[in-house]
């Protein structure tokens, strides 16, 4: 039960119960990185599970409880905090306790919040989903959970490192960051989670470029991304990471016609 891989699962899980705390005292600046250590450990205990030979369903069974904390619940509550603050006045968006007793007392004024709820709810059935799909060995069938929470951390690296004050944003910020946006944004993305478009793995079997094009092109343009667009490339590579896959599965079908 306690062996290496799993002990890095558990620290992932961990990983996502310290963004949560962050996220409910206020430092969302400092949340993603809690999210972003979570990854690294998921990826690990696969990693080392796999050359250990310890795979298994215990493993499996704990990486998506973990998962389910890392890149369910935490984002849900990192977007909950965002749109608390951009949905309601200075003051409120500054106290949790101020907007639960408003929505006690029926202001029905910023229910938005609320709407961060989905994250989690569908992450729940995409988790389950991908242990029973025999399909998703090889590669994934509809949006992966840290794909979507990667995508959803451009919120607040924007807002805490892109000089973005959330009250006075112009431009594409203001459009992302209107509370309509957001919660359009999160019900399309969660709904990405279940969905039964087929996308493809970033695990190499070999690293030369045959059989690896799409692969390669995602990580050089994904790059070309970050140095260009900063906080906000965390979107646009999750964005591209949809886009390429569509465009193979559409060359696949094409070769699959001509034969």
């Amino acid at each position: 039960m306690f062996n290496i891989p799993n002990l890095f699962t558990a620290a992932n899980l961990l990983s996502g119960c310290i963004a949560i705390i962050l996220a409910f005292a206020g430092r969302i600046d400092l949340a993603p990185f809690a999210i972003f250590a979570g990854a690294l450990f998921d990826f690990c205990d696969g990693f080392i599970a796999r050359k250990m030979n310890l795979q298994g369903e215990m493993g499996k069974q704990l990486d998506s409880l973990a998962d389910m904390i890392t890149f369910g619940l935490a984002p849900g509550m990192i977007m909950f905090f965002i749109l608390l603050s951009v949905g309601s006045d200075p003051v409120e968006s500054k106290s949790l306790n101020i907007w639960v007793e408003n929505i006690l007392n029926g202001d029905s004024s910023n229910y938005y919040p609320f709407v961060a709820l989905v994250i989690p709810f569908f992450s729940l059935f995409r988790l389950a989903k991908f242990n029973l799909d025999t399909r998703q060995t090889e590669s994934f069938i509809g949006l992966p959970t840290p794909a979507n929470t990667l995508f959803f951390m451009a919120y607040p690296l924007v807002t805490m490192y892109s000089d973005v004050n959330i009250s006075e944003v112009t431009g594409f910020s203001a459009f992302m960051f209107h509370p309509i946006s957001i919660s359009i944004v999160i019900v399309v993305m969660s709904l990405l989670l279940v969905s039964e478009i087929p996308l493809f793995s970033l695990k190499f079997k070999s690293f030369g470029v045959k059989g690896n094009e799409i692969r390669y092109s995602f990580l050089l343009i994904s790059l070309i991304f970050i140095i260009i667009f900063k906080a906000w490339a965390l979107a646009l590579i999750v964005f591209l990471y949809l886009v390429l896959s569509i465009l193979e599965n559409y060359v696949l079908k094409t070769k699959e016609h001509e034969i």
